[in-house]
């Protein structure tokens, strides 16, 4: 069996003693290997096993019980092709044997708010944070469960680059929007351990300390490059920057958020009733 150590050196392309006391439990080992998964077998997923997941996603820890998120289930292959084109990026959205929008959904407690009398007086900035840690956690759990159970998962964002139009596929109402998608399926390839930043620079210990950022990012640049080079079709934006030789993870990360995306996310939800005060 592979051990922590071994795991945690793959995660992070660094050979440390890392967890050599801790025995790997399933879902340790499991949280430590896991990727990715975008390509699916063509076999359904049985009912039974995604209401199980379905209801692993339920357990999640919620702000306060408020429980304010909202799980689509996309079956139905007309709505999904409708949705195709709006995340053209996303190719395997019509086909994949799961699909879900996990949504913040602010309505449903308006709703209760005012069945019992009371005014809802927490449209705003908090109420929007909470509603989305609440749908982001969600959705873990429901990896989780449903890697734990074989299946290959990826999360989507781009259904928030028509944000709009997505919405209004699944008639979500005021109060109500996709924070992402899901696909889920059993894989049909065996994927790749994506390797994270180092843990120097994620995790700190009683303070923020991000001295020797530099240094380590190009540390890291070096070694995920002579694992997973950026092909010239994966580099942001060669239009204005070209393409590099040497496309690193910063370089890359750099260009992307050089250039503003999705700005007018904010007019989205004030349009749909969000006041973000």
């Amino acid at each position: 069996m592979t051990t922590i150590t071994e795991m945690i050196g793959a995660r992070f392309a660094i050979e440390s003693d890392r967890g050599t006391g801790v025995a790997p439990t399933e879902t340790i080992a499991g949280l430590l290997s896991r990727r990715s998964l975008r390509r699916y077998e063509d076999r359904a997923v049985p009912d039974e096993l995604l209401d199980v997941l379905l209801a692993c996603a339920q357990s999640a820890p919620t702000k306060s019980n408020l429980q304010q998120y909202a799980i689509v289930v996309v079956s139905d292959t007309e709505v999904r092709a409708r949705l195709q084109p709006l995340c053209p990026a996303t190719d395997w959205l019509a086909t994949c044997p799961v699909f879900l929008a996990f949504c913040v959904d602010m309505r449903r407690n308006q709703r209760i708010a005012d069945i019992r009398g009371h005014d809802h007086a927490n449209n705003n900035m908090d109420t929007f944070l909470n509603a989305v840690v609440d749908a982001a956690m969600a959705m873990q759990c429901f990896i989780s469960a449903a890697e734990s159970a074989g299946l290959g998962c990826a999360p989507i964002s781009e259904v928030r680059n028509n944000i709009a139009e997505f919405s209004d596929v699944l008639d979500l109402p005021d109060g109500v929007f996709p924070i992402a998608g899901l696909t889920a399926g059993w894989p049909a390839q065996p994927g790749y351990i994506n390797q994270r930043l180092p843990s120097s620079l994620v995790v700190h210990r009683n303070r923020y300390d991000d001295v020797n950022l530099e240094a380590a990012v190009e540390d890291y640049d070096r070694r995920r490059h002579e694992i997973f080079p950026v092909p010239p079709s994966g580099q942001r934006h060669t239009d204005k920057y070209g393409v590099a030789e040497v496309c690193t993870w910063s370089e890359n990360v750099a260009r992307q958020l050089s250039i503003s995306e999705r700005s007018g996310f904010r007019e989205f939800l004030r349009s749909r009733g969000f006041d973000l005060t």
